[in-house]
């Protein structure tokens, strides 16, 4: 099977976006987490 290089690149730069949105929803519930201990 031969891989394209745009194909390559599109599934490239949708990984990216997939690992950094995971990487900032969870920095955002971390924060929200350690704001929350923190009022109470």
């Amino acid at each position: 099977m031969y891989w394209d290089e745009t194909v390559v690149f599109g599934l490239g730069t949708v990984g990216l976006m997939i690992v950094f949105m995971i990487g900032w929803v969870g920095f955002v519930i971390r924060d929200h987490r350690r704001k929350n201990k923190h009022r109470h």
